[in-house]
């Protein structure tokens, strides 16, 4: 993937989370699958893009992600949250709920 695939991505999607993982990363191996059920359950209209980020450098740089993993959540377009390295999951649910909310169900 390129800047202009991922850009193509964030625009073309009216929600987004983009989880950017390292193929030695332990965190990144445990955290994924309790990130991806928790927002399936509860936000399944935000997409999921994982990038390696070993094999999408610049892309990482692009991003300004210095640290595994990273995780962008975009709404419209526009980045709405980043979190990085250790992460609650609840707590990142809770983050993203009245975003969600208010551009989904209203």
């Amino acid at each position: 993937m390129n800047i202009d695939e991922l850009n193509e991505q964030i625009k073309s999607n009216e929600a987004l989370l983009v989880y950017f993982s390292g193929e030695h990363c332990g965190v990144c191996k445990v955290l994924k699958p309790k990130i991806t059920e928790a927002f399936a359950a509860n936000y399944p209209k935000i997409k999921f893009l994982e990038i390696q980020t070993e094999q999408n450098l610049e892309l990482a740089r692009q991003f300004n992600v210095f640290a595994m993993p990273t995780i962008l959540v975009f709404f419209d377009g526009q980045e709405f949250q980043r979190k990085e390295r250790n992460i609650s999951v609840q707590g990142f649910i809770d983050d993203v709920k009245r975003p969600y909310t208010m551009f989904f169900e209203n």
